[in-house]
């Protein structure tokens, strides 16, 4: 690997070079990249999951600056093999059972390759009509799947656009609900404007209310208990409006979850969308991680209630083979985001726009650009086809209540919360840690950690872990496209293994 202080000569064919999009050299160059990223599929579960190098470890093996000549591509990629992919955490790895997956697949990896190919900047209709429509097309084609309601369709009153993630679709939906309320009773309210959420509601929530303005004294993070499988009780919201309308305050804005991050619990859409009817409240329900399989009717009722909603999003890229970043958003009102998020400049006039016969999806974001999304979306569906993608999803739930059994044949451990999904939420029981009754469960949180620190430094698997009510407890996500029963059971048998050895030692 070369620097600017290299005197290399330039090795390599100098055509190439002169042309960056030489379709020849594109051709040599792009097979080498396919084989080595089949061949990174073909071994990932060879690597330790979880990367095992300490912080700063590449700016000790990458030269202080940028090479002056240019450099082979076979250079290039035998530094990633040897600097890259050793701090590389493997998130396709059949043994990532971490956090979310972040499933991919042959065709939304071959969409992302057509979408970077094509390389347009898709900001209106008139910059490439094809971006915007079939972008169009592919969100009523999975509205549909979903069974939404209509009204959330392009066919009647609503619409879909592909965001980034989560965090851009709270975000676009929160400023859409704060302006319109303040288009009517002025911008000078806005410290009076509420937002409210569950302990249980991803933080993306509350850096949205951050950034679009509201007062940190007005997002409510509501309690939610073991009782009600902590989801978001109406009792509790109805509670908590009372209290702010009593103060003076407006409420503004309500999350709901459909898969929550620790345990994937799911809060009772049509009760909570009821209440905020009666207030004008915008509901926008996340379902980030599970709206996925809500595709299976088995799981559909999961969203019942929906139709309360003002806002909808899933992330194709957590459970539905599209690579990162893919996070499709519905909305019933897109004027309520077009007036909130849209900039009109002299140098974007066009009669497609103004016809007002179009969208333009610069108006439905927070960036001007955007790239071709669609695309790996549209392959995905295409090449897989609904039933098969049914039954992936169906093929990973039967995993996890595989592993869910696993772990109900040890009486060392115990199930946390009710399996709705594909996630398994365990822990090491009380009784295991040896401690008295005062410290048990202090005593099993620390045993716990120390199962996740073990287990994890191993590189065998990965697992991340959560914590309600003061427990702190294991989660084991089933996702990873490659997964397969075999690499289930090899993973039950190294956290036995490994409590085992703390045990032996403690």
């Amino acid at each position: 690997m070369g620097s600017l202080n290299s005197d290399h000569e330039l090795k390599t064919n100098s055509a190439s070079f002169n042309n960056p999009m030489d379709s020849e050299e594109f051709r040599r160059q792009g097979h080498m990249i396919i084989d080595f990223i089949a061949d990174y599929y073909r071994d990932v579960e060879k690597y330790p999951v979880l990367s095992q190098v300490e912080p700063g470890y590449l700016r000790k093996r990458l030269p202080e600056s940028a090479p002056y000549n240019p450099e082979p591509i076979e250079t290039i990629l035998q530094d990633v093999q040897q600097h890259i992919v050793p701090g590389i955490t493997h998130w396709q790895s059949p043994y990532y059972f971490a956090y979310f997956p972040s499933s991919g697949s042959i065709a939304g990896f071959l969409g992302e390759m057509l979408s970077s190919g094509f390389n347009v900047v898709g900001f209106n209709w008139m910059s490439s009509p094809a971006a915007t429509e079939l972008e169009n097309i592919v969100m009523d084609w999975l509205g549909e799947m979903l069974k939404l309601p209509k009204s959330f369709l392009f066919s009647r009153t609503g619409g879909g656009v592909i965001q980034g993630t989560t965090c851009e679709a709270i975000l676009c939906t929160l400023a859409a609900a704060r302006d319109q309320i303040l288009n009517e009773i002025g911008r000078e309210n806005i410290s009076r404007l509420v937002v409210y959420g569950s302990d249980q509601t991803h933080s993306a929530l509350q850096k949205a209310a951050q950034i679009a303005g509201i007062d940190p004294k007005n997002f409510r993070a509501i309690k939610t208990t073991k009782s009600s499988s902590f989801t978001l009780t109406p009792e509790s919201l109805q509670a908590a409006i009372d209290l702010d309308i009593q103060a003076g305050l407006i409420p503004l804005f309500l999350c709901a979850t459909v898969g929550t991050t620790a345990i994937t619990t799911v809060d009772p859409l049509g009760p909570l969308c009821e209440i905020a009817k009666r207030y004008s409240i915008w509901v926008h329900v996340d379902a980030a991680y599970a709206g996925s399989a809500c595709i299976c009717p088995e799981f559909r009722h999961f969203i019942d209630g929906i139709e309360g909603a003002d806002s909808f999003s899933l992330n194709a890229h957590k459970w539905f083979f599209t690579t990162l970043d893919c996070c499709c958003l519905w909305v019933k009102n897109p004027n309520a985001l077009i007036k909130a998020l849209s900039t009109n400049p002299e140098f974007l006039r066009n009669k497609a726009s103004d016809s007002k016969q179009v969208v333009d999806y610069k108006d439905w974001q927070i960036t001007l650009s955007r790239r071709f999304r669609a695309l790996k979306l549209w392959l995905v569906l295409r090449s897989f086809g609904v039933a098969n993608l049914r039954n992936f999803l169906r093929s990973h739930v039967g995993m996890a209540q595989l592993f869910q059994e696993l772990v109900g044949g040890d009486n060392r451990f115990e199930i946390v919360a009710p399996r709705n999904f594909a996630v398994v939420c365990f822990r090491v029981l009380p009784s295991a840690s040896g401690l008295g009754d005062g410290k048990a469960n202090e005593g099993a949180n620390e045993l716990n950690r120390k199962l996740l620190e073990s287990i994890n430094a191993s590189g065998q698997l990965y697992v991340s872990h959560g914590m309600v009510a003061g427990i702190y407890f294991i989660r084991f996500a089933v996702g990873a496209t490659l997964t397969e029963d075999r690499h289930v059971i090899a993973a039950w048998k190294v956290v036995q293994e490994k409590l085992d050895g703390i045990l032996a030692t403690s």
